[in-house]
């Protein structure tokens, strides 16, 4: 006979498990229940507050406070943090950016959750690459390399799906790695965006 689940000792036994984001499939594993009384709980504790729902068949405990970074890597895989997400976290472009970025090999995406916007642009598999894994704020995250973030970016830019940043922040990018990443793209024009965003880096910047 399967024991009831009882909200406090989920509640208890998820946070000592580290698992704060999970799916109907984890939930049963871990507390050996049926799907509809797995899927039953997780419905009830929704409304209850104890969990809220990031999309369908991933949920997090409400008072978690896992970094919006981790969230997205598990959201939606394989996917690795990417574009403004990244070239804002390495300073390579000033502004703050609220909407979490990632590059994925499958299709387009965007979820809109109580933990935040988490948009995923697809690349081919040949050009899923340059990223590694990192600690961000206690957990290990995969994001981008300066400058395969950097890259990636280029890459919407010459789609014409974003509009360049004409701020961007070159000091420690590394134009040989850069190069290289471009290449694997395969578009000459990704080539012509990046002579143009090196000439506007050298001209004199106004200070406000």
């Amino acid at each position: 006979m399967r024991q009831k689940l009882n909200r406090l000792r989920v509640e208890e036994k998820l946070k000592s498990l580290g698992m704060l984001l999970f799916t109907p499939r984890e939930f049963r594993d871990v507390f050996g229940t049926g799907a509809n009384t797995a899927s039953s709980f997780i419905k009830k504790n929704i409304k209850s507050g104890l969990f809220l729902k990031l999309r369908n068949g991933f949920y997090i405990v409400a008072d978690s406070h896992l970094p919006n970074y981790f969230i997205a890597n598990k959201l939606y895989e394989p996917s690795y943090i990417s574009l403004s997400a990244a070239l804002s976290h390495y300073g390579i472009i000033p502004e703050t950016v609220y909407a979490i970025t990632s590059i994925t090999t499958k299709a387009f995406r965007e979820f809109n959750t109580p933990k935040g916007n988490f948009i995923y642009q697809r690349i081919k598999k040949e050009v899923f690459t340059g990223y590694e894994l990192k600690e961000i704020d206690g957990e290990k995250v995969l994001i981008a390399e300066p400058e395969k973030a950097l890259a990636d970016y280029l890459y919407f830019v010459d789609l014409k799906k974003v509009s360049l940043n004409d701020r961007l922040e070159l000091k420690n990018i590394n134009k040989k790695e850069l190069i290289s990443f471009v290449k694997l793209f395969k578009r000459e024009s990704m080539f012509k965006l990046i002579d143009r965003i090196y000439a506007e880096y050298k001209k004199p910047r106004e200070i406000y």
